[in-house]
Order: C-alpha cells, then structure tokens, then sequence
C-alpha cells in the first residue's frame, strides 16, 4: 500500500510524533477528496497508536549534580583531545547553572565571553534567536579560566579540543551518559533515564522551587524565566511548574498557609 510505504519511510519512534504525521497526512488526503482528486481517503484503515503516559524528567539534585561535576573534571586526555576534564566539566556547569541548551553552550565563542559585565552572549539559540544571559561570579570565574585556557584572544571556539573545531553537542552527550552510568544514579519510577538535557530541566525547576521557598510568586516570574532560557512561549517555561513533587509540596504549604485564616473562621 502506498500510504504504508511512505509512513515506514518517516519512522517515528513515538506514539505521539507518528499520530502527528497521520493527522498531517490525513488532512491532505481529505483536501484531496474534496477537490475530487481521490474517492475516497486511503488513510481511514490506518490505526493510530496507543498514547501511554508521557515519562517525567530526571532532575538532579545540588549533591548529584556536583558528583557529575566532580566526574566530569576528573576526565583523563587521550590522543585525540587534550584538557578533556575541564572542558567538560564547564560544558555541564553552563547547562545546569545557567540552563543552557547543550548546543547553545558547544556552539559558544571566546568573544561571546563578557567576564566584566558577567554577560553570555548567546548567538543562535532555538528558532535562531540570540540572547544575553547574565550570569554570578562563580559561572564568571569558570567562564574566565576557560578562556584563559583558549589563549583568551580572537573569537575561536570557546569549547575546543584543536582550537579550530568546536565540541560536538553529541560527543558532550555521549561523555554525559557514561559519566552518568558510572555514577549509578537511582532513577524513580515514572521518570526518564538521565540524558544531558536534563541538566537545563533541573536548573529550571531548581528556579522555581527556590522562589516558592522565598515566598515569592513563581507564576509571576514565568516570563522573566522563559526569556532567560529562550523559549519563544512562557507555556513552555510553565510546564515546569507541574513536574516535581517538590514544587507541589511547596504550592500546597502555600495555599494551606493563605487558607488557615478562612479554616479557622469557619470552625465553631
């Protein structure tokens, strides 16, 4: 058939991105009906896969996140990359300490760098779009080191291993997932194995959990923080309201402690 030759020509691994593609498809072939190009549609025997529950994120902890940090630094070389350890060990603080996407920090410049402002130049994000990341003193004195490491002049990679051609955001997740496996962390049920992009999700989540903490109103700051992490919608950015028991438990503490006055009114 060919509506099966083209679906088994786009794989799609996921119940959700393959029923996307049917509906796509399924659109075009009711246009077609309608126009009187085919009869009828073609795609009415085809099943849509079963839709199971969507896996959270793996979040990482301050305690996992420096064990992963403290791995990444104790990196031996080998004949292909020099300074392995500390290279890497930056990449993974700049996605879990600022949040940024793994190709947004592979794809960083020496003069993105503003350690004097503790400004990030970050060119090229998601959709094309640039952005400054303003950043504290540790990040500046772990961006600062890096540079000097690169020479500190002229606008080669930031994260080299031949200062000609920049670290591969697949090679940093591949050194990321034997790091992690090494490390043995447990995964909850319901939750995704680790992989680098979580490290960005936790830096999220991390933001949000401290402001419930400081008493400050997290939904209020949702657009502060997707223009921070460059997402184009702050729906995308609340989506991390919902994804961890801890923010849930800091949100009930919250309401329960807006709610006792009008609780204990109302008792005799």
């Amino acid at each position: 058939c060919l509506i099966d030759a083209f679906l088994a020509s786009r794989p799609r691994a996921r119940a959700r991105s393959f029923n996307h593609l049917v509906g796509i498809l399924g659109c075009f072939l009711d246009w077609a009906v309608t126009q009187q190009r085919l009869q009828t549609s073609p795609l009415r025997s085809t099943r849509r896969r079963r839709e199971t529950a969507q896996r959270l994120p793996f979040l990482f902890d301050i305690v996992q996140a420096r064990q992963l940090l403290e791995s990444a630094a104790a990196l031996p070389d080998n004949p292909r990359a020099t300074g392995r350890g500390p290279t890497y060990h930056a990449i993974f603080a700049l996605c879990y300490g600022l949040g940024l996407r793994a190709g947004e920090v592979c794809g960083l410049r020496l003069g993105d760098v503003d350690t004097a402002r503790q400004l990030l130049v970050v060119r090229g994000g998601k959709f094309g779009k640039s952005r400054l990341v303003p950043h504290g003193p540790r990040i500046s004195e772990l961006l600062a080191h890096q540079v000097e490491r690169r020479g500190g002049c002229g606008d080669g990679p930031l994260f080299s291993f031949d200062a000609q051609h920049s670290v591969h955001p697949g090679s940093a997740g591949q050194t990321f997932h034997r790091l992690v496996a090494e490390l043995g962390f447990p995964v909850p049920d319901g939750v995704s194995p680790p992989r680098l992009h979580c490290l960005r999700h936790s830096f999220a989540v991390g933001c949000l959990l401290r402001w419930y903490r400081e008493g400050l109103d997290p939904q209020s700051r949702l657009c502060q923080l997707s223009t921070f992490m460059g997402h184009v919608d702050p729906a995308s950015t609340a989506v991390y309201l919902t994804i961890m028991p801890q923010l849930l438990g800091e949100a009930n503490q919250r309401f329960e402690a807006f709610a006792e006055p009008a609780w204990s009114r109302g008792k005799p």
